[in-house]
């Protein structure tokens, strides 16, 4: 699993920031993450195929999480998109969206899905045999979800010496894999356990921006390896942050301790502080395992 942070600022765009956006790559899948202004840009700096994106998980419709995505749409038409796109966000996004096709005349020719979202509990969006993905929902000043994407246990590791050693032909091998036991050339049967290995553990990863500090996200995000979590403000502004319903670095890092995570990562900064490693000097007092986002900036689990 891989996470690239495409832009983590808040707000508005600079020559040297961006708006929130992010690509998780987990089990073959090419996740987009909301689609702040410049994210196509950004992708491209990133060196990452507009191919490979054929899901977009959009936050909520502030702009500096989802303006870019229209355009973003009409260059996938441009390279000559033929595959579906499906587009996951809150009730109004289809309208938006299409207004700007519309207005332009740049319909896509290439299915373009929208799933629109309502609920205040946590729903499933995806599902297939390898990644599940489900809402967080947060607490701001419009409708908002985070996203919690997780994958599903593997295949046992075959283990072949062992195989060899207890004589087992390879015509069994898929079956082991799957879970069966094996049989001998001398026809003894062979545990499963004797043959395999157990797979890697499955990884989780939680994205919460933007929201005040909520505790009814902590059933949803428990133990999950890593959380990305805003944290627009300092303790010093947390009446900003009282009134905007955005979090700070210190009340991210309590939402990760009580939930157990692997590891906090905080973005989504106000660009009133001077230096970034404010929020995670903030933060590490409270929960040791603190990284910090920047654009351009990838962490893997």
């Amino acid at each position: 699993m891989k996470l690239t942070i495409l832009g983590c600022y808040s707000a508005t765009p600079r020559t040297f920031t961006n708006p929130t956006s992010q690509v998780l790559e987990i089990r073959n899948h090419l996740f987009l993450i909301d689609c702040g202004e410049g994210t196509q840009v950004q992708l491209r700096k990133n060196k990452i195929k507009f191919s490979r994106i054929k899901h977009i998980f959009i936050s909520h419709l502030h702009g500096d999480h989802f303006f870019g995505l229209p355009g973003l749409i009409s260059t996938f038409r441009l390279l000559g998109r033929e595959s579906e796109l499906h587009i996951y966000g809150p009730k109004g996004i289809k309208e938006a969206v299409t207004l700007f096709l519309k207005l332009g005349d740049s319909w896509t020719n290439y299915p373009l899905i929208f799933h629109e979202l309502e609920s205040k509990s946590s729903e499933l969006l995806f599902e297939d045999e390898t990644v599940s993905v489900q809402t967080i929902p947060l607490d701001h000043r419009v409708y908002t979800n985070g996203f919690l994407f997780k994958e599903k246990p593997a295949q046992r590791k075959l283990d072949v010496g062992a195989a060899n050693a207890h004589n087992i032909d390879r015509s069994q091998f898929n079956n082991i894999k799957n879970g069966k036991n094996g049989v001998s050339k001398n026809g003894m049967e062979v545990p499963n356990a004797k043959l395999t290995q157990d797979p890697p553990k499955p990884k989780s990863y939680a994205f919460c921006s933007d929201t005040a500090y909520n505790e009814e996200v902590l059933p949803i995000i428990e133990n999950v390896d890593l959380l990305y979590h805003e944290s627009t403000f300092l303790e010093s502004e947390a009446h900003l942050g009282t009134k905007t319903k955005h979090a700070t670095a210190t009340q991210a890092a309590q939402i990760a301790e009580k939930a157990n995570v692997g590891k906090l990562i905080l973005g989504h900064y106000s660009t009133r502080y001077k230096s970034i490693d404010l929020f995670k000097e903030e933060a590490s007092k409270v929960f040791p395992h603190v990284e910090l986002a920047d654009d351009g900036k990838s962490f893997e689990i």
